[in-house]
């Protein structure tokens, strides 16, 4: 028995409803497919057509309430024991997605991690920074992402037990972008068994590079505010790790003096047609080392 959750905010989520679809009635499992608008502008017409299909719903918010909100109250509405956390923007690379997941539906592992892909092809120019970002970043293979479990933990795409997304997920409506951290986080704390699989989605629904950029800060905010002093945070968090260490030997002051100077370069190299990796690992250190 499964329950499909999709979050979605100014997005047609009609065609993924309708490969879940297609691919649950298939494998003869019992499902529900659950989709809860965050108080969308767009696409609301398009996505009332989800109500059609069999063990289907579509939801809307009143007010918008931000991500992180809507997948707890899916979660409440959910009806079975493991949820399928799908994010919009995103369709099944294979065609036995489904079935994929399904073996997996025991409890040897509570939390099943199926992987990000990007498409093969040169996105416009306004959105390379973000493919760029997932190819090299995002897009590993299960053995790798198997060998640091919390580093790859993408709420986009995961199977998991909903008592355990009930003590591992944070509550506040109040959150940061990026809160899979947190979320990766409280997993490691509470030694909750992870297991990554080869069973990815194509990520569609790419932002431009600025706001990419701006989002990638804000969740460095986060990691800054909710996670700089969590125990053994260090262990699955490879930014707050080097800022530890800069902290630790005071280089502090230099650090922030040396981002204030090269700020403007690094931003340029990341922004620019060929966007710098290393130097936006470089800034969001940087970032991090001034925020008070």
């Amino acid at each position: 028995m499964l329950s499909i959750l999709i979050p979605t905010y100014n997005y047609n989520v009609y065609n993924l409803v309708l490969e879940l679809h297609k691919q649950c009635m298939k494998s003869r499992i019992e499902f529900e497919i659950l989709c809860l608008d965050d108080a969308s502008v767009y696409y609301s017409i398009e996505n009332q057509k989800i109500k059609q299909l069999t063990n289907c719903n579509y939801f809307v918010n009143d007010k918008n309430a931000g991500r992180t909100s809507t997948r707890n109250k899916l979660a409440e509405k959910a009806l079975y024991k493991w949820l399928l956390f799908l994010d919009a923007d995103v369709i099944p690379v294979h065609s036995n997605f489904i079935n994929n997941y399904i073996s997996f539906l025991n409890d040897k592992y509570k939390v099943v991690v199926g992987g990000y892909r990007y498409q093969n092809i040169r996105p416009n120019p306004e959105m390379l920074f973000r493919h760029k970002y997932g190819k090299d970043r995002e897009e590993k293979a299960a053995s790798e992402r198997n060998f640091t479990p919390y580093n790859y933990i993408f709420s986009g795409n995961i199977l998991i037990c909903k008592e355990t997304f009930k003590i591992t997920n944070y509550t506040s409506e109040n959150t940061f972008y990026g809160m899979d951290n947190f979320f990766a986080y409280q997993l490691f704390l509470n030694k909750i068994k992870v297991i990554h699989i080869e069973n990815p989605i194509y990520h569609l629904g790419l932002e431009t590079n600025q706001i990419f950029f701006e989002k990638s800060l804000k969740s460095v905010e986060m990691r800054k505010h909710f996670l700089i002093d969590c125990n053994q945070i260090e262990k699955i968090n490879p930014l707050i790790k080097t800022y530890k260490k800069i902290k630790r030997f005071h280089l502090l002051p230099i650090a922030t003096l040396f981002f204030k100077i090269f700020e403007p370069f690094l931003k340029r190299k990341i922004l620019s047609k060929k966007p710098n990796l290393f130097c936006f690992d470089i800034y969001r250190l940087g970032y991090m080392c001034t925020i008070k």
